[in-house]
């Protein structure tokens, strides 16, 4: 894993980087707020660059507090998954792809569903020791890591909503959410004095 950089890097992928990881990235930036240390990107694996995000998903972010400006899809590289401290993706087949540039980063990465359903099961004492954003991060990468085939994961996969309904993207924003709202609290929550 990568720990001698300063900081942490997550990367979110899913394939044209302008729903799922797009929607990930952005409600997770909007949840650590500004100044923090944690780098959050995104990719696709068969994404064009430069492309905004699919209209829909961009009402669906905006309704759930995210900002969408500025945002540019980005094809997956090997570079990228080396430099991610946690890789997460919308799928298995994503996860696959992502491993299969960089093996070793197979520890490291996960789909959203399973990240959150893994970190739903980490004790939240044996985090909030780290005062430090960074650490608590690399701390919540390493229980999720130790918890995976220990702990069941029901639905691994979020269904890609593009060219879908409105319905279908509002499913996939939840979906995504709920799957990032234990990480992110417990990311964000301040240790106990």
């Amino acid at each position: 894993m990568p720990t001698s950089r300063a900081g942490f890097h997550i990367l979110f992928v899913c394939t044209g980087n302008i729903c799922r990881s797009a929607l990930a990235e952005r409600l997770t930036l909007s949840a650590l707020g500004p100044g923090s240390p944690l780098l959050v990107t995104s990719a696709g694996t068969r994404a064009q660059a430069g492309r905004p995000m699919a209209e829909r998903a961009r009402r669906v972010l905006v309704r759930l507090g995210g900002d969408p400006e500025g945002f540019a899809s980005r094809p997956l590289t090997p570079a990228m998954v080396v430099a991610a401290d946690l890789v997460l993706t919308a799928s298995s087949e994503h996860r696959a792809e992502a491993v299969a540039m960089h093996p070793l980063a197979a520890t490291r990465t996960f789909t959203i569903a399973e990240f959150g359903t893994l970190a739903r099961a980490v004790a939240a004492e044996s985090l909030v020791r780290h005062e430090d954003p960074v650490r608590r991060a690399h701390a919540l990468a390493a229980e999720a890591r130790a918890l995976r085939g220990l702990v069941r994961v029901e639905q691994p996969d979020i269904a890609d909503p593009y060219g879908g309904s409105r319905r279908a993207h509002r499913a996939a924003a939840r979906r995504i959410s709920e799957s990032l709202a234990v990480p992110l609290k417990l990311l964000t929550h301040s240790p106990v004095s």
